[in-house]
């Protein structure tokens, strides 16, 4: 009896593949980040009933809700479920809360670290800046006609620009409207000074341009006074024509 030939097992002679020593850096970076810094907790959609209902996607809904408040910078529940809703209207479009959307909205404002309820409300209104932005991009990309092409040019470029003004506002505020500068290394050689302060300089003038001012020095009033030695004028003859002889 002749017995058929098995097939070779494609499985079997895979092996488990060895990251590299970049790859295996960048994962245990991962893993430390996400130990200390763990992303905020989904929100399940549901689209069945009547109204969409939103909640937590955690075992725990007491922890899962106190995870929310410590994402949006607050203590508030009424300021959580508010910011929820209006992240849910402005991430969807439809009467279908996008429920991947709204947790990309939710992502972004994880990733700003809000520190107070003003701070999560700018980053809720980046994320929708950030949305319709991307959206007016995919309009532009497929555009028909030239008046099209205008339009979705002129509301793209003022949501990247609002985005940016955005972007400034938050850094003020968490500065407090101070610009800070740090200055790392100062070098004095000998017989130098250092200045601590604002410097004024007029532009396009250098130390050496500067004019010199100098202050005349005050004979004494006893000291004789020097005489003054007067020339004799000269009369120059007038040449005429009679004594050229013409």
């Amino acid at each position: 009896m002749s017995s058929k030939p098995q097939k070779p097992n494609p499985d079997a002679e895979k092996t488990k593949y060895q990251p590299t020593a970049r790859e295996q850096a960048a994962l245990d970076k991962f893993a430390a980040r996400r130990a200390t810094d763990p992303p905020a907790p989904r929100i399940k959609v549901r689209n069945d009933g009547k109204m969409p209902e939103l909640s937590p996607d955690h075992p725990d809904q007491p922890l899962a809700q106190a995870l929310l408040m410590e994402t949006l910078g607050t203590v508030s529940s009424d300021f959580v479920h508010g910011l929820l809703s209006q992240l849910a209207n402005a991430g969807s479009q439809g009467r279908a809360i996008d429920e991947a959307g709204l947790n990309f909205m939710l992502s972004v404002i994880k990733g700003i670290k809000p520190k107070d309820q003003l701070e999560a409300m700018l980053g809720a209104q980046m994320a929708a800046m950030h949305m319709a932005t991307m959206t007016f991009a995919r309009r532009l990309a497929h555009v028909e006609t030239i008046q099209q092409q205008d339009s979705a040019e002129r509301a793209l470029n003022k949501l990247a620009r609002t985005f940016a003004t955005q972007m400034e506002a938050l850094k003020r505020y968490r500065t407090g409207g101070e610009q800070k500068v740090t200055v790392q290394h100062v070098s004095v050689n000998e017989g130098g000074q250092a200045i601590v302060g604002t410097v004024n300089q007029t532009a396009g003038r250098t130390a050496a341009e500067k004019p010199v001012t100098t202050t005349p020095a005050l004979t004494g009033a006893r000291q004789q006074a020097m005489s003054i030695i007067e020339t004799p004028a000269q009369v120059m003859p007038l040449r005429t024509k009679k004594n050229d002889g013409g």
